[in-house]
């Protein structure tokens, strides 16, 4: 047995299928799973979820309780890979799908027993012995036996790629492993389907997943299809193609007897969040009853007998005001600008709005908030930074009900908790909703008891979540409920350029004070000289703006004008140093990552063997631990998926000619509005700049969310 060119192991010469032969299996199995019904997919889904937790709750060690995630372990390195030729920077890729909570959980220490055990399979392997914590914080005490009863468990460890879980499996198993191990079919289909999700995706058509499959050496894809089904952490959906999709199958199959169709993989998880976000939209819209004009008013006093009838408990128990039509369009009528008095009108009769509109727009979500707190409704706002959370806040009165979604969802702050768990608002308004992701998106709605009103406000042309789905996208396609355009501009030269991309053109604008300024360089090297130059000198000196309150942005972490090359030059010129705390020194501007998609600025203010000591834009301070600096980078320069949720007064946006292919007008309308006061474009992509704008709208994700309210406002129907 030897190896193939990706590590796999070499199959069994005379056992290969033809082209024709592997075809005719993915259709037998394409038809099969249109023959299922969504609900035996549940099921069998439900089953096998069931043993699987059943069995880790028997392995698991017990947990200690939540704990803030900057105090969450770090990663753990991953095994040693072929060095590979540097790739050329792309826009960075959503890191995973997390939710912004401040809460994690984290396992109680493992036993030195345990560890022991866990370390002696991996090393009998072959796998860094680095990764027994990792292994038994996913697979609990019995880490060991699990490793060594399916080696390829292990590719479900952080950092570990296919050719890594082949090499270990041969360590373990010798001889008696195959490329087509039940085992290792199962495991490489999920990790395909969790490498489509890292890009975007909630979804993969069963081509995709197959031709996955095929480039990891698969024998026989339709298979380890199979075996994955059967497990239930893959579940199958056939999806009615509609538009210009249908026009193409139909055209292609010939046959207009059969809706042309799609069949779709997704992962457990993934598949029931869409499902469960899906279901709880439109339960809110239909448990929704609108407030009737002469009933109780705000300050009136309650009866006796409703007191004696709700019993609150406390201040989340008391019941709310319902204000009728008539109190609405008071409100409505004297809202500031005709956006928000239509916002106000579509809230008052629907339990879900959807709102878009750029950074101008958010004061019509305030005005709602505003009107809302006075006709006595628990109303709360939710935005996805503490930035945002400021910048929010100060559109309305001190003491506004703005909160962070972490702060909400952990409890930190916010309206508190129902005695059922919900949170106990009448209203929720979601500043920043296109940074939802499915899972995120979902915890949301589970935590809205029937009757709320939510409002999900955001703009539609800025990069989507972290994690996979386009739920806000989704949602304003899908058109179930109302949904209110701002016609309030981004005023001023960035917004009239911002504004431009949106549609497509990236054009000139009249730019007296130099609020935008647009550079060109030969090479990365140069860009990077430029970039920096603007950051130390140029702003500062011409605009008042310190270097400080300036970012530079870029598509990627790698590359000749990437973070890293950017934040070298710029430490070298504002802080340099010999990097005497794990490569940082006191006074580097860092920015922490407590979880994917979710980024803290901060600043070193010392380093000493207990940690870096670290001061946040509010002031509070916190430290560090050595084992958690792989969270920390320099923060001068960040990716444009980075900034999300972020602005500055100025921002330096660096295009390098290699990550042109990536490029698309969502990423460059989300970079180009960082900057509130100014932004200057130094870029090395040539015409490639101006075609991203104009022929790429967004990077496409295979999603279900729309499919799914399509069915379900079909079968209410």
């Amino acid at each position: 047995m030897s190896d193939t060119g990706n590590g796999a192991p070499e199959a069994t010469p005379g056992v290969r299928l033809t082209a024709e032969e592997k075809a005719a299996k993915f259709a037998e199995l394409a038809q099969r799973i249109r023959g299922m019904q969504p609900e035996d997919a549940a099921a069998s889904a439900a089953r096998a979820g069931a043993a699987r937790a059943e069995a880790s709750m028997a392995e698991a060690p017990e947990s200690e309780p939540a704990v803030p995630a900057e105090q969450a372990a770090p990663p753990v390195p991953a095994p040693a890979a072929p060095a590979a030729p540097s790739a050329p920077a792309a826009p960075s890729a959503p890191a995973a799908p997390a939710a912004p909570s401040a809460l994690v959980l984290r396992p109680a220490e493992p036993s030195a027993d345990v560890l022991q055990r866990t370390v002696a399979v991996l090393s009998a392997g072959g796998a860094p012995v680095e990764l027994a914590a990792a292994a038994v914080a996913a697979f609990g005490d019995g880490a060991a036996e699990r490793l060594r009863e399916d080696p390829w468990a292990v590719l479900g460890l952080p950092g570990v790629r296919p050719e890594h879980a082949d090499h270990f499996a041969r360590g373990l198993l010798g001889a008696s492993v195959g490329p087509d191990d039940p085992r290792r079919a199962q495991a490489l289909v999920v990790w395909v389907l969790e490498q489509a999700a890292l890009r975007g995706h909630s979804a993969q058509e069963l081509s995709e997943v197959a031709a996955g499959l095929e480039r990891l050496r698969m024998p026989e894809p339709a298979a380890a299809i199979e075996e994955a089904l059967a497990d239930g952490r893959v579940l199958p959906f056939q999806e009615e193609l509609t538009g210009a999709e249908a026009h193409a199958s139909a055209a292609g199959d010939g046959d207009e007897d059969e809706p042309p169709t799609r069949t779709l993989l997704a992962l457990e998880t993934l598949a029931m969040a869409e499902v469960s976000l899906a279901e709880k939209l439109l339960q809110l819209m239909a448990s929704f009853v609108p407030g009737e004009d002469g009933g109780e008013q705000d300050g009136d006093e309650p009866s006796a007998e409703s007191e004696s009838e709700s019993e609150p408990e406390g201040p989340a128990e008391t019941a709310p005001v319902s204000p009728g039509p008539a109190a609405w369009e008071a409100a409505a009528e004297a809202a500031p600008s005709s956006s928000a008095t239509a916002l106000i009108r579509a809230v008052a009769g629907s339990a879900l709005v959807l709102h878009t509109g750029g950074e101008a727009a958010r004061a019509e979500p305030a005005a709602l908030l505003a009107a809302a707190t006075g006709l006595g409704l628990r109303a709360w706002a939710a935005t996805w930074t503490d930035q945002g959370k400021a910048s929010f806040a100060a559109l309305g009165e001190a003491g506004s009900p703005v909160v962070t979604l972490a702060e909400l969802l952990s409890g930190t702050a916010g309206p508190g908790r129902a005695a059922d768990g919900t949170l106990a608002l009448d209203l929720l308004i979601v500043l920043d909703a296109p940074l939802l992701d499915v899972e995120l998106a979902a915890t949301v709605l589970e935590s809205l008891a029937d009757g709320t009103r939510l409002v999900l406000s955001g703009d539609p042309g800025q990069l989507w979540s972290a994690g996979p789905g386009r739920f806000f996208a989704d949602l304003l396609a899908a058109k179930v409920c109302p949904a209110v355009a701002s016609r309030t501009p981004d005023f001023g030269p960035i917004g009239e350029l911002v504004s431009g991309v949106g549609i497509g053109e990236l054009q000139p604008v009249e730019a007296p004070d130099k609020e935008v300024v647009i550079l060109t360089a030969k090479d990365g090297g140069e860009a990077v000289h430029r970039a920096v130059q603007l950051l130390t000198d140029s702003i500062p000196r011409a605009l008042g703006i310190p270097a400080e309150q300036v970012v530079l942005l870029t598509p990627g972490h790698g590359g000749p004008a990437g973070t890293r090359a950017l934040n070298a030059a710029a430490k070298a010129r504002l802080n340099p140093g010999p990097g005497r705390f794990g490569g940082f020194d006191p006074g580097d501007r860092v920015v922490e990552s407590p979880a994917p998609g979710v980024v803290r600025p901060a600043r070193v203010v010392d380093g000493d063997a207990a940690g870096l000591h670290l001061e946040y834009p509010d002031g509070s301070r916190r430290t560090v631990l050595p084992a958690e600096a792989g969270r920390l980078r320099h923060g001068w320069a960040l990716t444009v998926h980075q900034s999300l949720g972020r602005r500055w007064p100025a921002a330096v946006v660096v295009v390098p000619e290699d990550a042109a292919p990536a490029l698309s007008r969502q990423w460059v309308y989300t970079a180009f509005g960082r900057g509130e006061r100014h932004l200057s474009v130094v870029h090395t992509a040539g015409p490639a700049l101006v075609q991203a704008v104009a022929e790429r709208p967004a990077q496409p994700r295979t999603t279900r969310l729309r499919a799914i309210l399509a069915e379900n406002a079909v079968d209410a129907d």
